[in-house]
């Protein structure tokens, strides 16, 4: 069993930022690909972006890409979405993710372990 705690979501203006940091105390997530999502009011939980078990391959939604930046720091104990120029369509609760297996996976239900979610306010 892999617990994740996501952290450092809030409100903030239109072209703002934040970064979410994902950790599972306790342990690394070294063996672990990783994985970003969103559930907005009314919408399925979407994909974000993901990134390898050695971090060397990433991947992103198009909604994102170019605004958002998912990295696992060099010790594997932390993932980050580093979320820039931030809109109000991007306003979700952000869940990070972790699988034994796979690559850069895109999949919500490749994932067995997931956070409880912080959320992301973007005010226009």
């Amino acid at each position: 069993q892999v617990q994740l705690v996501e952290s450092g979501g809030g409100l903030v203006q239109t072209g703002g930022s934040l970064r979410l940091p994902c950790a599972a105390p306790g342990r690394t997530l070294s063996s672990y690909a990783m994985g970003w999502f969103r559930k907005a009011p009314g919408k399925e939980r979407e994909f974000v972006a993901a990134i390898s078990w050695n971090g060397g391959n990433t991947g992103y939604a198009d909604s994102v890409k170019g605004r958002f930046t998912i990295s696992r720091d060099v010790a594997k104990t932390t993932v980050y979405l580093q979320m820039n120029s931030l809109r109000p369509d991007d306003t979700a609760v952000y869940y990070c993710a972790a699988t034994g297996y796979g690559n850069v996976v895109r999949i919500k239900q490749s994932y067995p372990y997931w956070g409880q979610g912080t959320q992301v306010t973007v005010s226009s």
